[in-house]
């Protein structure tokens, strides 16, 4: 070996490796980025923004509603207010899930594989994605609660602050659930799927009507909408301290089924580059 091929060997041999960057890469420049392009999609603004008070109008405004104040309610609220925390927590749902899947659309363009070829970290990556749907969440849950204040819902204070708090930092577990299915569907299925999906959800969850026990009662605790519907009413409604324990249990249980489904589709769909 020359002294030059020596010299070479040992430069090489001696190089630093390339720094991993703070917090795995990510930065508020990318969050910006991601919120810019989030507000371009216009499909996406209508259908999570708007949507939702609109089904609110229609099935909250009922006159037997608006006049009906349950007296087992600790919240002194109407059935109207009932209905609007539901619609609220719809459409945060419906929001975070629509920004998370929009990953499928980078997949198809490529995209996601190019960040690879970075130093940004899986973890920070969806960190990023699932601040992105959550800002779209607290848009949806605010102009459903603007709606419902000039249209005859009525609660006490500390209901108008902490339901819509709780609908929107719960609907976490849907920016999740929309990563992971935008990663596990094709971009031209995978909103078509997510809408009637999100619907059955709804139902089998008891977000759109009660369910009291029986054999759906038990199916509906089991269903990642439980636990969201159940926590954002309570300020309004009530419940018990086991109902309570098992729906804090059912989001924290499924936002980490998600969170780690998303991480690992994440590295898989990359893996080759």
């Amino acid at each position: 070996m020359t002294t030059e091929e020596h010299a070479f060997g040992t430069a090489v041999a001696g190089r630093a490796p390339r720094a991993v960057p703070a917090r795995g890469g990510f930065s508020l420049g990318f969050l910006r980025l991601e919120l810019r392009r989030l507000l371009r999609n216009r499909r996406v603004l209508i259908f999570a923004i708007a949507m939702p008070p609109v089904f609110y109008l229609i099935f909250g405004l009922t006159r037997s509603y608006s006049t009906d104040f349950p007296d087992d309610w600790p919240g002194g609220g109407n059935v109207t207010m009932y209905v609007l925390i539901s619609m609220a927590v719809y459409g945060a749902m419906l929001a975070t899930t629509s920004g998370g899947a929009m990953v499928s659309v980078e997949r198809e363009l490529g995209w996601s594989r190019q960040l690879r070829l970075t130093p940004l970290r899986p973890v920070a990556y969806i960190a990023t994605k699932a601040l992105v749907a959550m800002t779209l969440g607290l848009a949806s849950v605010v102009v459903v609660f603007i709606v419902g204040a000039f249209t005859g819902a009525q609660a006490s204070g500390a209901v108008w602050i902490a339901a819509p708090l709780i609908a929107w930092l719960g609907s976490l577990v849907f920016a999740a659930f929309g990563l992971f299915m935008g990663y596990l569907l094709p971009s031209e299925n995978v909103m078509q799927i997510l809408g009637p999906g999100l619907a059955l959800l709804s139902f089998a969850g008891g977000l759109f009507v009660p369910i009291d026990g029986g054999v759906f009662g038990t199916i509906a605790a089991f269903m990642p909408t439980y636990g969201l519907a159940e926590l954002a009413r309570y300020p309004l409604t009530g419940g018990d301290g086991a109902s309570i324990a098992w729906a804090v249990l059912n989001l924290v249980v499924w936002a980490a089924v998600f969170i780690v489904g998303a991480a690992y589709l994440f590295r898989r769909d990359t893996r080759r580059v």
